[in-house]
């Protein structure tokens, strides 16, 4: 039970950070581009992780023994990849939605592991996948479908889309190496993919698309900063890697919900307020998760009862 209690905790802890994430960052980036932002974010997360998995774990762990290459591609799918696309979609959309399609990573997994691994889901399980697009379509277009095709607000949550499947390709890739603590996977990874965050800053500055923030501009921001680094970084990617180890992954999914059900709070105590369709939208997304989670649980209760069943039928043969 304490065991559940500190899991739940975690989990929790991890989606409402992120669920603020988007609302926090908005404002800031009225100031500062996200190219500059998200480098000084996790270039700050890779120096504090590596020391932390150096401590941890000794200095060994810092080598990447022979997978160079694809730790460094990895790490530009999720914290460059991932970042750029989502908070330059950020500038231009609202937060809510972002946290909305944040939300569909579980869904997102289920298509590329089909994809990439032939995979290929449950009958039931697409029907969700299907219902979970048409709640984020819900949110991004208003209900109006020529948004989604007509350039305006909805192409900047599509950015939103693309930086999610970054991120569930990254998460994946975790996969890859299952002798390595997740501290020590996103140590390095993170410490890569911010040598392309600071190549593609410095690239855009050499061509003068955007430029290098004065000091003041950091200070003015260093409560943005805090929360970014700390709680949306460190705190939110350590306190989910841990609770998925402790309750699984078909229970942790789940607590993915409550990154737009923060969303939305934060937004309403801000006074705004969300149209029908974006409300309807995010419960078409948040159903489905559950629904699905379900579904996942149903279907291993019978697999478990098959199987002495069948082990049975074999001894008597």
């Amino acid at each position: 039970m304490q065991r559940s209690i500190l899991a739940v905790g975690l989990l929790l802890t991890a989606a409402m950070s992120w669920g603020g994430m988007f609302p926090v960052a908005k404002p800031a980036l009225a100031v500062m581009d996200p190219f500059y932002m998200t480098l000084i974010r996790y270039a700050s997360v890779a120096v504090i992780l590596l020391l932390i998995v150096g401590l941890v774990e000794g200095p060994r762990s810092w080598r990447t023994e022979g997978h160079l290459l694809k730790l460094f591609l990895l790490g530009s799918l999720g914290f460059a990849g991932f970042n750029l696309l989502a908070f330059t979609g950020l500038e231009h959309a609202e937060p809510e939605h972002g946290a909305v399609i944040m939300a569909l990573m579980p869904m997102i997994t289920v298509l590329l592991s089909w994809g990439l691994k032939g995979e290929r889901p449950a009958p039931f399980t697409l029907a969700m996948v299907v219902l979970a697009f048409s709640g984020v379509f819900l949110v991004i277009t208003g209900g109006d479908p020529s948004k989604a095709f007509g350039g305006g607000e909805a192409q900047w949550d599509l950015l939103f889309l693309a930086g999610a499947t970054c991120w569930v390709s990254y998460t994946m890739g975790g996969g890859l190496f299952p002798q390595w603590s997740p501290v020590r996977y996103t140590a390095l990874t993170c410490a890569l993919g911010s040598i392309t965050l600071a190549a593609i800053a410095l690239g855009l500055t050499e061509a003068g698309s955007i430029q290098v923030p004065t000091w003041s501009e950091v200070v003015d921001l260093h409560t943005t900063f805090a929360y970014l680094i700390v709680m949306g970084g460190l705190v939110a990617v350590l306190s989910w890697n841990t609770g998925i180890r402790m309750v699984g992954p078909v229970n942790g999914v789940l607590f993915i919900n409550f990154v737009p059900v923060t969303a939305f709070t934060i937004g309403i105590a801000q006074g705004k307020a969300f149209g029908l369709h974006e409300v309807l939208g995010a419960a078409l997304v948040i159903s489905a998760l559950i629904a699905n989670n379900l579904f996942l649980r149903w279907r291993s209760r019978m697999a478990a009862r098959q199987m002495p069943a069948m082990a049975g039928a074999c001894n008597g043969n």
